[in-house]
Formats: C-alpha cells, sequence, structure tokens
C-alpha cells in the first residue's frame, strides 16, 4: 500500500459513475484513465497545454510504450480516489513512471503500477531527447530525488 506522505506527486481524481461495469466496480480499463486524468492535471497545472499549435508542443509529444497495472481493491462508486505518481528512471528520450491509485485517504490501495513513455519527434515519430523544461519538471517527480 502506498501513503498520502510518500515522495512523489499527489493527484485527486473524480472516480465517475460511467466508469463503473455493469457489476457496480471500476472497469479495469477505467485504471488506465484515472492515471492519466492524474498525469494531464499534473502536467497543466505547470503550463502545458498539449496544444499542436503551442511553441512547446514537441516537448510533450509522448507515446506510452509499456503499461503494467497490478488490481488490488476495486472501487466500487463513484466519488474520488488518490493517485501518487513518481518517476522511477528518466532516460535521454523515456520516462519511466510509477504509480499507485488509492482511496481519497490513502488506506486502501486499489491498483499500483509502471507506465513507460517515450518522447517523439511529431514530424518523424521517432524517438528524441527531452529537454529543456519537460525534464525539469520530470526531474522533480524522481523517487532518487526525494
Amino acid at each position: 500500500m502506498t501513503t498520502l506522505t510518500e515522495p512523489g506527486h499527489l493527484e485527486t481524481v473524480q472516480v465517475h459513475f460511467d466508469d463503473l461495469d455493469a457489476l457496480g466496480v471500476v472497469h479495469n480499463a477505467r485504471y488506465v484513465l484515472l492515471l492519466e486524468r492524474a498525469l494531464s492535471a499534473f502536467w497543466t497545472e505547470r503550463g502545458w497545454t498539449f496544444d499542436p499549435g503551442a511553441a512547446d508542443f514537441g516537448d510533450s509529444f509522448f507515446v506510452v510504450r509499456e503499461f503494467s497495472i497490478t488490481y488490488h481493491a476495486p472501487i466500487t462508486r463513484p466519488g474520488t480516489a488518490a493517485v501518487r505518481m513518481w518517476v522511477e528512471r528518466l532516460g535521454s528520450s523515456s520516462v519511466v513512471y510509477g504509480f499507485a491509485i488509492t482511496s481519497a485517504d490513502g488506506a486502501v490501495l486499489h491498483a499500483n503500477g509502471r507506465r513507460v513513455q517515450v518522447k517523439v519527434d511529431p514530424a518523424t515519430l521517432r524517438p528524441s531527447p527531452i529537454t529543456g523544461r519537460a525534464r525539469e519538471i520530470v526531474s522533480q517527480l524522481l523517487r532518487s530525488a526525494a
């Protein structure tokens, strides 16, 4: 289990009614969406727009290479959840995020895992170096830096 005081960044996300499946639990694929909501909020809070017309768009053009998740306890109702994320490794063109999705108070671990992203050049779709402000922001999440 993770606690709310561990290193990394903690983001509160909304679990919506339509995230639940016919059994009344959050559908397994929606946990990916919860992490995506948390990552989007993290980057948006730091000024990223994810707009192809923005000057820094090339610095935010990442694709997911790998995603793994382990489920521990289902989320059974709409409301809030907590997503703790950190960076396990920062390479020249890749980032390995670790994450844990818990109850809002951190008492219940719902799922945890890792997500590997590769920065690619928007024109060529080939890996390209993470530089400048993007590298600085990602570095703030490095688990070893905490």
